[in-house]
C-alpha cells in the first residue's frame, strides 16, 4: 500500500484524496487532525460502528505511530506518502474490511496477535474464557485449546500458566499457519496439532479444556456485520442449524480426554446458555455448571466440571 501514489488514490476515490492527499487549487497539505475528521465522517457515512476509533487506528498505522501520537500531532501536516497509505486503508475500511485485518494485528490479553482472513479476529469477550479457566483451574498442568484459530486462548493460558503444557488444536491448516506465527513470537512452548477433537489424544490427557467454537446459527450468518460475514472464515462461525452443533460435540467428546475433576470452559452466543446447560446435563457426566456474563451482560461462558470419565 505504501507504493500507491496520491494521484492514483484521487482517481480511485476523490473523497479519500480530499481527506488524505495533497489538495489542489491552493488549499495546501491537510493536517493530521483534518484528515482524521474527514476520515471519521466518511466511515460514519459507510455505516462503520466506531468511525472515530477506526480512523485513528488506520491513521496511526499509516503514520507508523500510536493513536496517542495521532492526537499529539494533530496540527502537523500529513505528508504525501502517509496520505496515500491512509487513503488506501480508508477506502478498504469504508468497504467494511475489518480494521484488524487491515493493520494485520489485534490485541488480546494485552498481547499483539497477527490476524488475517484465515482466522477469527480475537474479541475482548473471549478474554472471559481465559479469566474463568484461570480462576477454576489455576493448577492445571495439561491444557487443550480446541479450535485455536489465531492461538489467542492457548497463548494467553501458556503465559499465565508457565508450568502447564498447552496444546492448541484446529482442523484448519490455514488457521494453524497463523497460530504458528503467533505461538513462535509469544509462547513458543505451545504445541500445535491439526486434527478433530480427541483423535490424537489418549484418555484423560488434560486437566483443562477451553474452546471458542463456532456458535452462529447457519441462517443467522447472513445477518452478521459485513466485517464478519464477508471477511472471517465461515468454518469458525457456522454452528449449524441452531448454532449448537460444535458446543454439543464438545460436551460429548471432551469427557474422553479430560481427567475426572477437570474443567471444560466454553464460549457461547447470546441466548444459548439455557440450551447449552441442558445439553451438558443430558450427558450425565458434567457437574458444577457456572455461567459467566461478559462486560455487556451477555451470558458468554459456560464452565462445567467432569464428574466421571466419559
Amino acid at each position: 500500500m505504501s507504493g500507491t501514489s496520491p494521484g492514483a488514490d484521487r482517481a480511485a476515490d476523490p473523497r479519500a484524496a480530499a481527506a488524505c492527499g495533497d489538495a489542489a487549487a491552493g488549499v495546501g497539505i491537510p493536517t493530521v487532525g483534518a484528515a482524521l475528521r474527514a476520515a471519521t465522517a466518511r466511515l460514519a457515512e459507510a455505516g462503520v460502528a466506531e468511525p472515530r476509533a477506526d480512523a485513528e487506528v488506520l491513521l496511526a498505522h499509516a503514520l507508523g505511530t500510536s493513536r496517542a501520537g495521532v492526537v499529539a500531532h494533530a496540527r502537523d501536516p500529513l505528508g504525501a506518502p502517509a496520505a496515500a497509505r491512509f487513503a488506501a486503508l480508508l477506502a478498504r475500511r469504508a468497504g467494511r474490511e475489518p480494521v484488524a485485518q487491515l493493520v494485520g494485528e489485534r490485541e488480546f490479553w494485552s498481547l499483539p496477535f497477527a490476524v488475517d482472513r484465515r482466522v477469527l479476529v480475537p474479541r475482548p469477550e473471549s478474554e472471559l474464557v481465559v479469566e474463568t479457566a484461570l480462576a477454576l483451574a489455576p493448577a492445571a498442568r495439561r491444557v487443550l485449546d480446541v479450535g485455536t484459530g489465531s492461538g489467542a486462548l492457548a497463548v494467553a493460558l501458556a503465559r499465565e500458566l508457565p508450568r502447564a503444557g498447552v496444546v492448541a488444536l484446529d482442523r484448519s491448516a490455514e488457521a494453524l499457519a497463523v497460530a504458528r506465527a503467533n505461538v513462535a513470537r509469544l509462547a513458543p512452548r505451545v504445541r500445535l496439532v491439526r486434527a478433530d477433537l480427541g483423535a490424537p489424544f489418549a484418555a484423560a490427557s488434560f486437566d483443562l479444556v477451553v474452546s471458542n467454537p463456532p456458535y452462529v446459527a447457519t441462517a443467522a450468518l447472513a445477518e452478521l456485520a459485513p466485517e464478519v460475514r464477508e471477511h472471517e472464515p465461515r468454518l469458525a462461525l457456522d454452528g449449524g442449524p441452531d448454532g449448537l452443533d460444535s458446543l454439543r460435540a464438545l460436551l460429548a467428546e471432551v469427557p474422553r480426554v479430560l481427567v475426572a475433576g477437570g474443567w471444560l470452559v466454553l464460549e457461547m452466543g447470546a441466548g444459548q446458555a439455557a440450551a447449552v446447560t441442558r445439553a451438558a446435563d443430558a450427558r450425565g457426566c458434567w457437574c458444577g455448571a457456572r455461567i459467566l456474563r461478559d462486560a455487556a451482560g451477555i451470558e458468554r461462558v459456560l464452565a462445567v466440571r467432569l464428574e466421571r470419565a466419559g
